[in-house]
């Protein structure tokens, strides 16, 4: 099953060093029947569109929980065993957690099929989003367009083989 990994530029660079994306369990996004359902598609290259857009949302929200790392989100996607990774039934079809799942298991980073990260250009609007999201979060329509300028930025793909430089900017 393909995860996606939501992380920071410093949390990439603490994968890259102990060599492990999460030794479970931890938080991922990936084509569930919640997400399926919300989507309405059966495109399943649309579907991980979807699942990975969910990671970066949960990207953002780590980059407002630590100030300090660089205004950049970044997805990791990783192929994991069928059954390492679960839904929450209690959360059932919460907006929040569509797309969520637990991978239980330690995921070596060397299992990563590619990473996904803001370009150099979308830092001020990320920053900007990082910064809105609890008062978007609050229903303030103003910072939730805020937070929508995030989404304007494709994340760009990364093959695993350049982690090392992207981690220079940690």
């Amino acid at each position: 099953m393909r995860v996606y990994v939501p992380l920071t530029l410093p949390g990439l660079a603490e994968a890259y060093k102990t060599g492990e994306l999460g030794n479970g369990p931890f938080t991922a996004y990936a084509v569930t029947p919640a997400l399926r359902e919300w989507y309405l598609s059966d495109d399943i290259e649309e579907l991980e569109y979807a699942a990975l857009s969910r990671a970066a949302l949960a990207s953002l929200r780590l980059l407002a929980d630590d100030p300090d790392a660089g205004r950049r989100r970044v997805v990791v996607a990783v192929d994991v065993p069928d059954g390492a990774a679960t839904t929450d039934p209690d959360r059932g079809l919460d907006p929040s957690a569509l797309g969520e799942v637990t991978v239980a298991v330690t995921v070596p980073l060397a299992k990563a099929a590619a990473v996904h990260v803001d370009a150099d250009d979308a830092e001020q609007d990320v920053a900007a989003a990082a910064q809105a999201l609890e008062a978007a979060d609050g229903g303030d329509d103003d910072a939730q367009f805020v937070v929508d300028g995030a989404d304007d930025h494709e994340l760009l793909w990364f093959a695993t083989q350049e982690i090392p430089n992207l981690v220079d900017r940690a």
